[in-house]
């Protein structure tokens, strides 16, 4: 089991190294597995050279045969592991970056306080994953970006963007005070995961815009742009929770607030189809009283 997991990790993820850490292993113990695995096929599995990985035929018909069932015996080892009163095990989490900071206090914080025999693996990713294929239980998005074959759960909060920028700068430009004015401003640009650059969305009375902006930096990585607003560089397209802090102590100005109206929060999201471990449906249980009592996770500051 350990070693057909191994080859499966290892397809996916596309390294060994990256395997290696998802597994719990050492590079060298993965890599003596696989080894060992091939001489009692007798093939080969990967072709391997200091710089990449890739299955080879026989390695693509094994994943293709093996992965599926490897799944059925995981999910028959989860249906009778959530016999157990007491959760054990591991959770594998993907989320946005942000979704990340938004969750792990209190929800993921407060889960291994009550359930000491469970740990959490939370990976943060801008891509939009798929969470069965990629090997998680659990992934965590705003609630527009939940795949649609897959069962949601609110968290509660509602989410808002923030259009911002420094004191200095706004002491040298007027203010925006509907959308086409952000043409006439210098704009932190932000490149989305695929490769494509953001634009602004702003709506208000059912009137709904997207500004393509300009500006003189292009980022991927919004503490980055924040960075820049706060050195006068210019204005800022946020998640409000990320620059709050900014606003309420005076060094960030907000501008076209109206524009910005709040929509639905974040999400965690798992396919219906798999059976859920005693430990997952734990932390959905604890999301949804979370959510319930109106303490839904805030992110960190």
């Amino acid at each position: 089991m350990n070693e057909l997991g191994a080859v499966i990790a290892i397809a996916r993820r596309g390294t060994f190294r990256a395997a290696a850490i998802d597994l719990g292993m050492s590079t060298t113990a993965l890599s003596h597995a696989i080894g060992k695995l091939e001489a009692s096929l007798g093939v080969r599995l990967f072709n391997r050279t200091t710089r990449s990985v890739a299955l080879t035929e026989a390695g693509k018909l094994f994943v293709e045969q093996v992965g599926p069932a490897l799944q059925d015996i995981h999910g028959a080892l989860d249906a009778v592991r959530s016999q157990r009163e007491t959760p054990s095990g591991t959770i594998r989490i993907n989320a946005a970056p942000f979704a990340a900071r938004a969750i792990l206090s209190p929800l993921v914080i407060e889960f291994v306080r009550r359930y000491p025999d469970m740990n959490v693996d939370l990976v943060t990713e801008g891509r939009l994953v798929d969470v069965v294929a990629e090997g998680f239980d659990l992934g965590v998005r705003v609630a527009g970006l939940v795949p649609t074959d897959m069962i949601a759960v609110p968290l509660g909060r509602p989410q808002r963007h923030a259009i911002v920028g420094s004191a200095d700068y706004f002491a040298r430009h007027e203010k925006p005070r509907v959308p086409p004015d952000l043409f006439e401003h210098r704009c932190i640009r932000v490149r989305l995961p695929d490769g494509a650059l953001f634009r602004w969305r702003l709506e208000k009375d059912g009137e709904t815009v997207q500004i393509d902006v300009q500006g003189p930096l292009i980022l991927d990585e919004a503490s980055l742009a924040r960075t820049a607003v706060l050195e006068n560089i210019g204005i800022g397209y946020f998640m409000e929770q990320s620059v709050l802090a900014d606003i309420e102590a005076g060094r960030l100005i907000r501008v076209l607030e109206d524009w910005t109206p709040p929509y639905p929060g974040l999400c965690l999201y798992y396919p219906g189809r798999r059976n859920l471990s005693a430990g997952v449906k734990a932390f959905l249980a604890l999301a949804r009283e979370m959510a319930q009592s109106h303490r839904s996770p805030r992110l960190a500051e």
